[in-house]
Order: structure tokens, then sequence, then C-alpha cells
């Protein structure tokens, strides 16, 4: 096991390609970086068998594993207990998590919340229902309309508030970077957001919906049905042939919408929190 360079890249680029859907965010961080250290923004690890590249992990502000069978997961849980915790959270394919978890829980833990099961589904034909019309890509003039939204989506999703020790200076900053590349998608009605979702990681096979959310005093009347319909054929037009997501197995709500709008389940993650 090694740290991985741009030396390594068509290496790394085959074990991305096996399984695309699944592993967006650490691919599109490779594609968009070549693996050059100073745009990685984080450090990549490699896990060879008979010297060649079998599993990798992604090790930035998330931990995220990549195709890593179990010895794989084992090792790079070993360098990360000796590195020390430098992440907010471990994120990616269930076993694997999982089984990293198992080795820095005594060291690491407790975490503030696990979530063991999030079905990652994906989409990579028409949607199954009409789009909702009035779903649109957000303007960067409307970015004071969107924050709010991004904001209260993600407190209550991840349960706590993303704007940190910097008062939300970084949130700001990375949801302005989505409105300007077109991939922050909303519907207004009076000025004000009832539905929104962003297309977080994107990579030449599969991109990532992220942040979808419904305000409060809509939910229930199916807006995110037509709003994931919209956002999925924008995706799917303009950005990549495949749109995928993960969702907790517990918000039956969320997962009903997908499976209605055609999106199929390709998988599970797992994530742990702290």
């Amino acid at each position: 096991m090694r740290p991985l360079s741009q030396a390594d890249l068509d290496q790394v680029v085959t074990v991305l390609d096996r399984a695309p859907q699944l592993d967006v965010f650490v691919g599109s961080r490779v594609h968009a970086s070549g693996l050059a250290p100073s745009r990685l923004a984080g450090e990549l690890w490699g896990y060879f068998e008979e010297e060649r590249l079998r599993s990798m992990c992604y090790s930035g502000a998330n931990l995220v594993p990549v195709g890593a069978t179990a010895p794989a997961a084992r090792t790079f849980a070993d360098l990360a207990l000796r590195r020390g915790r430098r992440c907010s959270s471990i994120v990616g394919p269930a076993d694997a998590v999982l089984t990293m978890w198992d080795l820095l829980r005594p060291e690491w833990g407790p975490a503030r919340e696990v979530r063991a099961c999030q079905p990652v589904m994906a989409l990579a034909t028409a949607p199954a229902v009409a789009p909702d019309p009035l779903v649109r890509r957000v303007r960067p003039d409307e970015l004071d309309q969107l924050l709010p939204a991004a904001i209260a989506m993600f407190t209550e999703e991840v349960g706590v508030s993303p704007n940190g020790t910097d008062g939300g200076v970084y949130y700001r900053a990375r949801l302005s970077e989505l409105v300007r590349a077109g991939r922050a998608f909303a519907r207004f009605e009076d000025g004000e957001i009832v539905f929104k979702a962003e297309v977080g990681a994107v990579t030449p096979h599969a991109c990532q919906v992220q942040g979808v959310w419904v305000r409060p005093d809509r939910r229930g009347e199916g807006l995110s049905v037509g709003g994931m319909a919209a956002v999925a054929g924008f995706a799917l037009r303009e950005i990549a042939p495949t749109v995928s997501l993960y969702v907790n197995d517990f918000n039956t709500a969320a997962r009903g919408a997908y499976r209605r709008v055609g999106f199929t389940e390709v998988g599970r993650f797992a994530t742990v929190m702290f």
C-alpha cells in the first residue's frame, strides 16, 4: 500500500471504471485534478496485489474507500489510525466503510452518527414521469435565495449547520461554484424556493445528485417527483450519461419518489459522521 501519484493515473482510472455509478465523488476529484497534488485536495492511497492496483482510498475532508476488498479496507484503516483522524466522515460502499469503522471505532469513536445502509440509486434512461416545467437552473443573482434552502437541507440531513467555524464562507463559495457551473436547480414560487437539488460530483461516466430538498410546508405534494425528473433530465442531456444518488434507507418517502422517477438500486453506501 502506498500513496498514488500522477504516474498511476491509468491504473486509477481503470479501478474507477469498475463501478462508475458508485465512485462518482472520487472519480470527480481524479478527473478534475489528474492526480496533481495541488488540485486533488487530499491524498489517494493505493492497495496493490501482485503489483496491480486493486483498491483505493481517498483521504481528505472525507475518508472514501473505492473498490476496497476486506484486506484493503483493513490496511486503509490501519494507516488512518497511524495518521490520526483528519476527516469529518467516512463514506462509501457499505462493506468497506463498516470494516474500516470496526477497526477505527476504539480510537476514533464514538461517532456522532452511523448510517449503515444507504441505497445507491442510478438512472441512465429518460425519467419515467413528466418533469416539473417550473424547475430550472438557479441564476448567479439568485444565490441569496438558494443559500437559506441549502443550509436548511444540510442541517436537517447532517444534523449540524454547514456554516462551521468560518461563518459559512466556504459553504457559500461551494454553492456559488455549482450555480456558476449550471449544476444547481430549483423551483421558485413567489420568489422563494420550494424544491431544489444540485449535481455535486461529475465524471465522464456519471454525475451525483445531492441536496434534494422540499420546503417543509410543501411536502407530500409530489414536488420531489417532478422536480427530480426535471433535474435528471437536465443532467442526462447536458452533464453525464448516468445520474446517481444515495439516500438513507429510513427515508421511505424519498426512496419511493426516486423509484417513481425511474431510479433503481445499484449498491449500498454507509456513512460514519463525526
